[in-house]
């Protein structure tokens, strides 16, 4: 359904509202805070407040000439590389410094955290994918700043799935 003018969507105001409180929608595909990515798609606590405000009192048309310009998109690397392509598991025989994520599977993926584990037994949260519907969500997770994994750092996902590091 397209949700682009105000007639298109608010007639959805608290289907809308019921999606974003489950973090639903945008669909992102992460749990947001567990690891930092650039862009973050994912809503803000803020933004939640004001869509669930927005519809509790009658989703107003707002006034056209408050309207935000829209978000410049960034632009990425069409053609990404592939670091290291992992199947639920392996530890680094080399160190890594890597710019993202990207699942690497065909069906939806109901709950799903991938963490490194370093060598001196500290661990890092790369990402939890979350309700994430491949297509339909990110296709690459890049983080804000690389991540720098030393050799002998263990990478695992709590589900047997697959995925690529990017660098």
């Amino acid at each position: 359904m397209p949700l682009v003018t105000y007639e298109q969507a608010r007639p959805w105001a608290v289907a809308i509202k019921e999606q974003v409180l489950a973090r639903a929608m945008p669909p992102w595909g992460a749990v947001k805070g567990f690891g930092a990515f650039e862009p973050d798609g994912a809503l803000s606590q803020e933004e939640i407040l004001i869509i669930a405000a927005w519809v509790i009192g009658g989703a107003p048309k707002g006034d056209p000439v408050l309207l935000m310009k829209p978000a410049q998109q960034l632009t990425r690397n069409a053609n990404p590389k592939d670091i290291l392509v992992i199947n639920g598991s392996a530890v680094l025989d080399e160190a890594l410094n890597i710019a993202g994520i990207r699942p690497l599977v065909n069906a939806p993926v109901s709950s799903a955290k991938i963490m490194a584990t370093l060598p001196n037994g500290c661990t890092e949260p790369l990402i939890w994918l979350y309700q994430y519907i491949p297509g339909r969500s990110n296709a690459i997770f890049h983080f804000r700043d690389a991540v720098r994994l030393p050799k002998g750092t263990k990478i695992e996902a709590s589900q047997p799935i697959r995925f690529a590091l990017e660098g």
